[in-house]
C-alpha cells in the first residue's frame, strides 16, 4: 500500500479562514484563535426581561451567533492590561470590536462561554485563503 503524498492531504483541507477590522483591514484572528462552542437553547436561555416578547422567537432554533469568541491574544491592550472585563479595541484605528470578560459571557445563541473574549461579526471581514 503506497503512503499518501502530501498534495493529496492538502486537497482535503479546507480553506484557511482569518478575520480583518472592517475599518483598517488589521488581522485580528484566525481560524486557530477561534474557541468553538455548542450552540445553546435561544431565548430559552436568556433572563426573562432579555426574551423577546414574540412567543414564536422563543420556540425556534437559536438564531446564528453574531460574534466570535477567540483566545486572548497580545493585541488586547485591555487584557495585557490585567483588567477583569473591557472592550476590545483594534490595535490600528482603535474601533471596537468587541468586549471580554474573564468571569464569562453569554452568546445570543444562548451559550455560556468562560472565560469570553468576544468579537462581533458585523464588524470583522471575514476572509479565505
Amino acid at each position: 500500500m503506497a503512503a499518501p503524498n502530501n498534495s493529496d492531504m492538502g486537497s482535503d483541507s479546507k480553506p484557511q479562514v482569518i478575520y480583518r477590522c472592517k475599518k483598517c483591514r488589521r488581522i485580528v484572528a484566525s481560524e486557530e484563535h477561534i474557541v468553538p462552542h455548542d450552540r445553546g437553547e435561544g431565548q430559552k436561555c436568556f433572563r426573562w426581561k432579555k426574551r423577546s416578547s414574540d412567543p414564536r422567537e422563543i420556540n425556534n432554533y437559536p438564531p446564528e451567533c453574531s460574534s466570535i469568541f477567540v483566545e486572548p491574544m497580545k493585541w488586547m491592550e485591555a487584557v495585557q492590561e490585567g483588567c477583569v472585563g473591557d472592550k476590545l479595541q483594534c490595535m490600528g484605528c482603535k474601533a471596537r470590536l468587541g468586549s471580554f470578560n474573564w468571569a464569562g459571557m453569554q452568546c445570543n445563541c444562548g451559550a455560556w462561554i468562560n472565560p469570553a473574549f468576544q468579537l462581533h461579526k458585523n464588524r470583522l471581514d471575514e476572509c479565505h485563503i
